[in-house]
């Protein structure tokens, strides 16, 4: 996939937000960044709550993103 594909799967008509994967930015599926970019922000900041939720929620956080990885486009 070239930078010019990639480039017109992001754009999305305006008023319809609908969450992605974002495998071009994701480290391992790409759910942390898809989530980064549906609300806007850094995708640093989301994959640092999944790891402290993974880490404080006794793996809760793992199971949501393996639920997310699976169920999402």
């Amino acid at each position: 996939m070239n930078n010019l594909d990639r480039n017109k799967s992001a754009v999305r008509p305006a008023g319809k937000k609908s969450f992605r994967l974002d495998r071009a930015n994701g480290k391992i599926a790409g759910v942390c960044g898809g989530i980064a970019n549906y609300f806007g922000m850094d995708a640093l900041i989301v994959r640092l709550v999944f790891v402290a939720g993974f880490l404080l929620g006794f793996g809760t956080f793992g199971l949501v993103y393996l639920a997310i990885w699976l169920l999402a486009d």
